[in-house]
């Protein structure tokens, strides 16, 4: 058996866990702490070992949330990087991507949650906006050198509302000609690193 501390500390990731998957697929405001605790496998009398309170729990789950979404996107990247991408392309193909169309559950909480933050607590919205900061700084990292200073914040929205639209629509044709007409609009304006190696 475990001892008392570790058993805590892994009931305390599966919550987590649970709390991340559930935001993105059911936002905050459908996220109920019996659920997230049935979903670890756990009571829902013992949540209060591990949090203070339910926004604790869904500050934790955003912070949760995005480091995996940002872990996957790494791994996708890498994939697009290696087959001769440029860090924009990689971006923007995985981002926009079908399986990130249909993947909410997994996929970048900003992009799940961004309408809803507004109406958070001060703990949640402080975590959340760490988190958009993230994705601007990420996307303005991938963007050619030539790129001006609000190219990344341009190129995030366009990122996140075009996979929101899309998501509106479904995994259907038409969602995934939003995702498309974003991702050539995108490529077409900023991606140079690709015009200038085609020459």
């Amino acid at each position: 058996m475990c001892p008392p501390s570790n058993r805590k500390e892994l009931s305390h990731e599966r919550i987590v866990d649970a709390a991340a998957r559930a935001i993105r697929r059911e936002g905050y405001a459908g996220v109920g702490v019996a659920d997230v605790m049935k979903e670890a496998g756990l009571t829902h009398g013992g949540f209060y070992a591990h949090f203070p309170s339910r926004d604790a729990l869904l500050a934790a789950a955003m912070e949760r949330a995005g480091r995996d979404g940002a872990a996957r996107m790494s791994k996708n990247m890498a994939q697009r990087r290696a087959e001769g991408a440029s860090p924009l392309r990689a971006w923007v193909e995985a981002y926009l991507g079908d399986s990130h169309l249909v993947g909410c559950e997994g996929g970048c909480p900003v992009s799940a949650l961004a309408s809803e933050i507004p109406r958070q607590s001060a703990e949640v919205r402080e975590v959340s906006a760490t988190r958009v900061q993230r994705l601007l700084e990420a996307v303005q990292q991938a963007l050619p050198a030539t790129a001006d200073e609000h190219a990344g914040v341009a190129v995030t929205s366009t990122l996140v509302g075009a996979l929101q639209l899309a998501r509106a629509f479904g995994d259907n044709p038409q969602g995934r000609a939003v995702l498309a007409s974003a991702r050539k609009a995108i490529l077409d304006q900023y991606d140079h690193e690709a015009v200038s190696t085609s020459q």
